[in-house]
C-alpha cells in the first residue's frame, strides 16, 4: 500500500472542504471546470487501465458488474443527491430542508466504494497510481459540494470539521482494509475484483453525468468546459507511458 497517495488523497479533501469555509463565495465557474476535468481524469483512467483489467480477468461477467454498479450509483445518489458529481439535486430552494443523515450516508458509502479498489492489486503496473491522483482529484469538488451544502444546512464551525475529518477518513481506510484483508486472504483478492467491477460502473455514471449535466444552465457543454475535459483526458492519455 503506497501511504504517499492515501495521504494526497486525505490531503485533497481536506483541502476541498476548506475552500467554502474559507473563501465567503466560490466561483460558479470554478467548480464546473475543476468538475469536468476532474471528471475526464477519472473517467479516462477508468477506461484506459481499469477497463482492460477486469476483462482480462473477469472476461464478460466483467459487464453484468459494471452495469449493476452503475445503477448501484443511481440508488446512491437518491441518498447523496449527486454531490458525487457536484449537482445536489436539492428539494426546494433552501439546504436546511434537507435530510443530512441520510446525505452523509449516501456520500460515505460512495467515499467507501472509492477506496477499496485502491487495496487491490493490479497486473498494469500504472493503473493503482493513475486511480488513486485520479480519485484524489475527484475528492476536491466532492468535499467543497459536502461542506457548502453543511454550511447552508446552518452546522457550525466544529461540525462542519468533523463531518470533513470523518469524510476525508474514509477512503484512505477502505484501501487499507482492502489492501489488508486481499494480502493476507487470497479468496478477499479474488471477489475484489468483482468490487473493482462494480466501482467502474459507478465511476461511469458520475463522471459521464459532469460531462453532461453538473454546473451548467440547461446542461450544455460550454468551450471552456469542453477545454476542461480535454485537458483532463490528455492527462489520463499521459498515465499510460508508465505501464
Amino acid at each position: 500500500m503506497n501511504w504517499t497517495f492515501l495521504i494526497l488523497i486525505l490531503l485533497a479533501t481536506i483541502t476541498g472542504g476548506i475552500i467554502p469555509m474559507t473563501v465567503k463565495r466560490v466561483s460558479d465557474n470554478f467548480s464546473i471546470y475543476l468538475l469536468a476535468f476532474t471528471g475526464a481524469f477519472l473517467f479516462g483512467v477508468v477506461i484506459m487501465h481499469l477497463l482492460p483489467e477486469i476483462y482480462h480477468e473477469l472476461g464478460h461477467q466483467a459487464g453484468i458488474y459494471i452495469v449493476l454498479g452503475f445503477f448501484l450509483q443511481v440508488f446512491l445518489q437518491q441518498l447523496s443527491h449527486g454531490m458525487e458529481h457536484g449537482h445536489t439535486h436539492m428539494p426546494g430552494e433552501h439546504h436546511h430542508r434537507i435530510a443530512v443523515t441520510p446525505l452523509l450516508l449516501g456520500l460515505s458509502i460512495h467515499a467507501f466504494m472509492e477506496g477499496l479498489p485502491l487495496g487491490f492489486k493490479y497486473e498494469d503496473q500504472s493503473a493503482l497510481p493513475s486511480l488513486m491522483v485520479g480519485v484524489a482529484a475527484h475528492k476536491i469538488p466532492e468535499a467543497l459540494t459536502l461542506i457548502t451544502v453543511m454550511i447552508h444546512a446552518g452546522r457550525s464551525k466544529a461540525s462542519l470539521w468533523r463531518i470533513l475529518v470523518i469524510f476525508a477518513l474514509v477512503t484512505p481506510l477502505a484501501a487499507l482494509v482492502a489492501g489488508w484483508l486481499g494480502g493476507r486472504f487470497e479468496v478477499i483478492q479474488h471477489y475484489l475484483l468483482y468490487v473493482v467491477a462494480l466501482v467502474v460502473g459507478a465511476f461511469l455514471h458520475i463522471s459521464t453525468t459532469i460531462f453532461y449535466e453538473s454546473g451548467t444552465k440547461h446542461h450544455e457543454l460550454s468551450r471552456k468546459k469542453v477545454m476542461a475535459i480535454a485537458i483532463g483526458l490528455l492527462l489520463a492519455f499521459l498515465t499510460l507511458i508508465f505501464e
